[in-house]
């Protein structure tokens, strides 16, 4: 059967359960993910020549190919970018300005070192989006960066976020399309805390000066990201999803939900519809667990499909940025970005093809034996068909076909790095 016959073939059977495949096809083209710069490179950034990662965080494996400087990073964005379907967004981390070789601490980072990104993403009509670093730093060797009871520490990393917040609607406001800044702190302790009361009375207090600087909306949308337990952070972690739950509830600040930050038996899927009760929207960091690890390339498993399901079932979708977030170096890094976008806009279309109205008829009606038996067939129904249309749509390659390009791109400039 040739991609015709298939797509007209899978449309036929989804619009007999009431999908309007079209109207699929739409808001997925229309759908956004934020992709993250620091695959690429591998957490390191641009701020020293022999950048090291730090702050409980780590990347294994030596693939050949990694980006050394920021051309050389917007080329291999711009090489993922091509074989995934949609117009997207890049996901930028403070220490990869343009600094032109000199030092220039946290505390001083202008929007002049971030220039060159925003003149590159408007030639590619791309939208940025910006997140502090408060890691891979002399004062974040304790463990402790807003949540520190260092006073100077704190003022460092205060200063820091406040002018990330500004660099992001300076960002916003020159490309005409809101700037998401997320922060995330490694704060927390590798063997009991006694002080856990005090670190977030201080991480609270730290927070509240933040945001007292108030930037419009409509060029900034704030996130704070919480995580269970991280490495040389398994006893505490100030930053929790109950913390900062409850200090973002009722300020505009969004909730940053890293499916990778949480117990392997809970599910995130579960938090989103409470939270969009309470929040007008959420930040979403699709990265993938394994056993202690929280970030590897995403793949179309049942974790990240649930949860596209709950957004879209819920009608949130325009409330919630997708982000990814996942770093591997055990493979070529521009095919991880393609796997990992790929199979985020897989799960997305998986959960907007489901026949949620006859589903929802069927709940209230009582009839769970319908529901479930419903649930069940359409998982064998065609929905490769649309995903090859979306990709014919788009101009690249539906199937494994993709991989050519980057094969292609890996002996023509990665192998020569």
């Amino acid at each position: 059967m040739d991609h015709e016959a298939a797509f007209a073939y899978a449309a036929e059977k989804y619009e007999g359960l009431g999908v309007d495949v079209e109207a699929v096809l739409a808001a997925l083209a229309a759908t956004s993910l934020s992709l993250h710069c620091w695959q690429a490179d591998d957490v390191t950034g641009f701020e020293t020549a022999e950048g090291e990662l730090g702050g409980g965080l780590a990347v294994t494996g030596n693939y050949p190919g990694k980006a050394r400087n920021v051309t050389e990073l917007r080329d291999d964005m711009l090489a993922a970018l091509a074989v995934i379907p949609g117009r997207h967004r890049v996901n930028l981390h403070a220490m990869y300005g343009d600094f032109g070789g000199r030092k220039v601490d946290r505390n001083q980072i202008e929007p002049d070192h971030f220039a060159g990104w925003v003149d590159w993403a408007r030639r590619h009509d791309l939208g940025l989006d910006f997140n502090a670093t408060c890691f891979s730093h002399p004062l974040s060797e304790s463990g402790y960066t807003l949540a520190s009871q260092d006073e100077g520490v704190r003022g460092f990393w205060i200063e820091h976020v406040r002018r990330c917040r500004a660099i992001g609607a300076w960002m916003g406001e020159r490309l005409e399309t809101p700037c998401v800044h997320n922060l995330w702190i490694p704060d927390g302790s590798k063997d009991t805390t006694v002080s856990r009361h005090r670190h977030r009375e201080l991480l609270r207090e730290s927070l509240n000066a933040i945001f007292a600087v108030e930037h419009s909306a409509a060029y900034l949308k704030d996130s704070i990201e919480s995580k269970l337990f991280g490495l040389g952070s398994e006893a505490f972690v100030a930053g929790s999803h109950d913390f900062y739950m409850s200090w973002a509830a009722g300020r505009g600040v969004m909730v940053c939900l890293d499916l990778g930050h949480f117990h392997p038996t809970e599910s995130v899927a579960d938090k989103i519809s409470s939270l969009l009760l309470f929040h007008d929207e959420l930040l979403l960091h699709v990265s993938r667990g394994v056993r202690w690890d929280s970030d590897h390339v995403v793949t179309l498993s049942d974790e990240v499909t649930e949860v596209m399901r709950e957004i879209v079932r819920a009608g949130a979708l325009p409330r919630v940025h997708i982000a990814l977030d996942f770093f591997d170096a055990s493979i070529n890094r521009v095919a991880a970005y393609a796997i990992g976008a790929r199979a985020t806009l897989k799960a997305l279309l998986v959960a907007l093809l489901e026949p949620t109205e006859l589903l929802r008829e069927f709940e209230v009606a009582g009839d769970p034996t319908s529901r479930l038996a419903l649930l069940e067939e359409v998982k064998s129904f065609p929905f490769g068909a649309v995903w090859e249309e979306l990709c014919r749509r788009h101009d690249v390659p539906g199937g494994p076909g993709w991989l050519e390009s980057v094969r292609g791109y890996e002996q023509e400039v990665l192998a020569k790095r």
